[in-house]
């Protein structure tokens, strides 16, 4: 089991960014695809973004194309997502997860989740 705990969430304005970061423990990182979901209040959770284990192929939903980028260190077992140009509509818990591959990564190991929250 692979261990999972975000951070970098915060309040931001809209237009801005955030950098979130995950940081993994546990079984080998390098191997296991990554990816982030989030929930906002009162909607299902929703999946935003997800990288392969070697980084080669990346995927996001069409809302954060062009202003969300996955990438990776497998050498620092972390995942990161840089979020540019925020909108109010962001504003949700982003949890991270890992899994055996993209496809599948709902049902793999999930974190806690870090709150983001942009203003208007």
């Amino acid at each position: 089991q692979v261990q999972l705990v975000e951070s970098g969430g915060g309040l931001v304005q809209a237009g801005g960014s955030l950098r979130l970061s995950c940081a993994a423990s546990g079984r080998t990182f390098s191997r296991d695809a990554m990816g982030w979901f989030r929930q906002a209040p009162g909607k299902e959770r929703e999946f935003v973004a997800a990288i392969s284990w070697s980084g080669g192929n990346k995927y996001y939903v069409d809302s954060v194309k062009g202003r969300f980028t996955i990438s990776r260190d497998n050498a620092k077992n972390t995942v990161y997502l840089q979020m540019n140009s925020l909108k109010p509509e962001d504003t949700a818990v982003y949890y991270c997860v890992a899994g055996s591959a993209v496809a599948t990564l709902s049902k793999g190991s999930w974190g806690q989740g870090t709150q983001v929250t942009v203003s208007s």
